[in-house]
């Protein structure tokens, strides 16, 4: 769907953008392509399915509900243009539905040459029954909560969206017919169980939960019901995520963070997923009785949902059947932790996850957590692991005498309960603890420590693209700068106090700061560009995010490829740019990578006339992150740390393997391989930072 801006006098009236909820779908079938390529090892491909399984449900519980809201609050040609673009969701959606309904048969095709099988509850065997029918009664049937309807009792209670659920239709001996519905406990039961083997068989066999509980329905109105005929089928609920925080000042910022998450297990449902072979007349009792309306999702499926359990499907064949285990390059200078100070002095260091280790942020903490100079430690803290070694170092300084200020980002979607609990834990523990800006995310990556050297207070600071979780570090690709500059060392202090104190301003002549400068200091660098390209000069601009949808950035990429800028982009997500639109993009390339680990980092490069300027960030390039949230673009500034970044992008910008190409149609084809070499950049990428790490160590 395409659409146009307002005119810009440096380019022709229509001006191509992709709206950014199609753009989405479009890389979402980028990790489909992943589910169904061959060459990606069958576990992997399943796990893909899930991926792209949990991504849907994010995009139902967030992009459609707000798109949702515009439709039934707009009016006119508003209305008519978010109908439109309602109408062309659900369409691509069902064409990728039924693509992943054969990517998935045949992952089980494949998985069956390895004598590993699937099976659902017409496949089991006798001697697989004595272990099924104990682990069914002594696990299953004591925590089911089956809802059985009457004629005068049909409410369906409120249901979850992080639940499945089986719709039962109920024969009776006297004709009778009775409905139900059925929560699948899962969590707190496993998704998956396996079933042991007989003994010398090769064949390994897993039965998901639900199949269980088919195999033994009438089991589950024991004593209740004289039941002729059980059939199940199964059905899922996505509703809008959005929270609503009140304003009020009666209650704690906690308190009405949770009291919102308890409202969202309320919100309103937006998709109902449900199994194409479910009887009429079992469907029409929940689409009456659940309250759908006009603008609502009502989509056929397959008879498994909640997919996204998939992602942990457990392999029990050989180790090819998943992605070769890789090991993270060791940084001699970081692995002696009493030196990592002496380290920062000499020079700056650049993590890059996963291809280096978060350890080193780690023991970065816990070293200033003991040492005796460490006077204090600040930090922003977006999404948190669950076993979180990052807080656990910062109780620790604080049981050392060292003031530790965390600012807390409470709003971090689908993270606020974990986030919740942590804040109250480093609370009690003696921490700091600050709950961001009023109206603003703080979504930067920073720790600020201050430690005394001589007679002066000086500062050791890291600035990242990557939240502080060691799980995601495992399988985000993220930039991590550790610096012991003063100069942006003192930014960084200046930018803590604001998060504070909103009233205290501050200039900034090294760092780019959301929602203060990162907007305006992107568009002068491409505006400078724009006047080296007209004079003659260098130019050129290469930037590599998550997604570009904001339309004044998009305006001035445009302008500067009519001014002859050669712009490279490497975009993981939704991109509204077109590139290739004779008189308005000609000069703009774009793909996106899409491979066994989540391209996260936010890279922006300016070729600046022969003299380039390198930065990384946690800003990508959307509405949101340049004017509503707290973000930091960060220079580097070392020669040989520029000629690392380069190598890096340059490498990416060269895969032929995993590279999808940006253009109008937004058929995600690969880029042309080349048959001399194959490049696959995350693969490539771990000799290049093992190059790089020897030599800087």
């Amino acid at each position: 769907m395409l659409s146009t801006p307002e005119h810009s006098p440096t380019l022709p009236a229509e001006i191509p953008l992709i709206a950014k909820e199609i753009s989405w779908l479009s890389f979402n079938e980028r990790v489909l392509q992943e589910a169904e390529n061959k060459e990606v090892p069958v576990i992997e491909r399943i796990r893909y399915l899930g991926i792209f399984s949990n991504n849907l449900d994010e995009f139902f519980r967030v992009r459609v509900a707000d798109l949702r809201r515009l439709v039934a609050f707009s009016s006119g040609k508003e209305k008519e243009k978010s109908v439109q673009l309602y109408e062309e969701i659900q369409k691509n959606v069902v064409k990728l539905q039924y693509r992943f309904d054969i990517a998935y048969m045949d992952a089980l095709e494949d998985l069956a040459k390895y004598n590993i099988h699937l099976i659902d509850e017409s496949q089991v065997q006798a001697h697989q029954l004595p272990f099924l029918t104990n682990y069914f009664q002594k696990k299953i049937l004591p925590i089911l909560r089956p809802i059985l309807f009457t004629d005068t009792q049909t409410r369906i209670p409120q249901l979850s969206d992080s639940s499945i659920y089986f719709a039962v239709k109920l024969t009776l001996e006297n004709n009778q017919v009775r409905y139900s519905v059925l929560e699948i406990p899962s969590p707190p039961l496993p998704r998956f169980i396996v079933i042991p083997p007989p003994k010398r068989s090769k064949e390994k066999v897993i039965i998901v939960l639900e199949n269980i509980i088919r195999l033994y329905l009438k089991a589950v109105f024991r004593g209740v019901l004289a039941i002729q005929n059980a059939e199940a089928y199964t059905f899922k609920l996505t509703r809008d995520a959005e929270l609503e925080i009140s304003e009020g000042v009666s209650q704690s910022i906690i308190d009405k963070m949770t009291l919102s998450l308890k409202k969202r297990k309320l919100g309103d449902p937006v998709r109902f997923v449900y199994d194409r072979n479910i009887p009429e007349d079992l469907l029409g009792f929940l689409v009456r009785n659940l309250g759908f309306g006009r603008y609502d999702s009502m989509m056929a499926g397959s008879r498994y949902h909640n997919f996204k359990d998939f992602i942990r499907f457990p392999n029990l064949g050989p180790a090819r059947l998943e992605f070769k285990r890789s090991v993270p390059v060791p940084i001699k200078d970081l692995e002696k932790n009493n030196l990592v100070f002496n380290t920062l002095q000499q020079r700056d260091v650049l993590l890059h996850y996963p291809y280096h280790s978060f350890i080193y942020v780690e023991d970065l903490l816990y070293t200033a957590a003991l040492d005796p100079y460490v006077r204090s430690i600040k930090i922003t803290l977006y999404r948190l692991a669950g076993d979180s070694h990052v807080a656990n170092a910062l109780i620790n300084a604080v049981h050392n005498q060292k003031e530790v200020i965390v600012i807390m980002e409470l709003q971090a979607r689908f993270d606020e309960q974990a986030n919740i609990q942590w804040a109250n834990q480093l609370s009690e523990a003696g921490v700091n603890v600050i709950f961001g800006v009023p109206g603003l995310k703080v979504h930067s990556k920073l720790i600020l420590i201050s430690r005394m050297e001589g007679n002066a207070l000086r500062y050791y600071t890291h600035i990242g693209t990557g939240n502080f979780n060691e799980k995601t570090a495992r399988i985000y690709t993220d930039f991590s700068l550790l610096t012991y500059n003063q100069d942006i060392g003192q930014e960084v202090a200046n930018l803590f106090e604001f998060i504070r104190y909103t009233y205290r301003q501050f200039a900034y002549k090294h760092l780019l700061v959301s929602p203060h400068t990162f907007r305006s200091g992107i568009t002068a660098k491409i505006e400078q560009e724009i006047q080296n390209a007209k004079a003659g000069k260098k130019a050129g601009i290469t930037f590599k995010c998550n997604n570009l949808v904001d339309t004044a950035i998009i305006q001035k990429l445009y302008e500067a490829s009519c001014a002859g800028v050669k712009i490279r982009l490497i975009i993981r997500g939704m991109m509204s740019l077109v590139p290739g639109v004779p008189g308005v993009s000609d000069n703009i390339e774009a793909i996106s990578i899409v491979d066994r680990y989540l391209e996260h980092a936010r890279v922006y490069i300016f070729e600046n006339a022969g003299h380039p300027v390198f930065y990384i960030a946690s800003a990508d390039l959307m509405t949101r992150n340049l004017d509503g949230r707290v973000e930091v673009g960060c220079p580097i500034y070392d020669p040989n740390l520029q000629a690392f970044l380069r190598k890096i992008i340059e490498l990416q910008w060269n895969d032929r393997v995993k590279a999808r190409v940006f253009d109008l149609t937004q058929d995600n084809h690969l880029k042309k391989r080349n048959k001399k070499r194959k490049v696959r950049s995350q693969e490539d990428t771990f000799a290049l930072v093992a190059k790089y790490s020897k030599k800087e160590s």
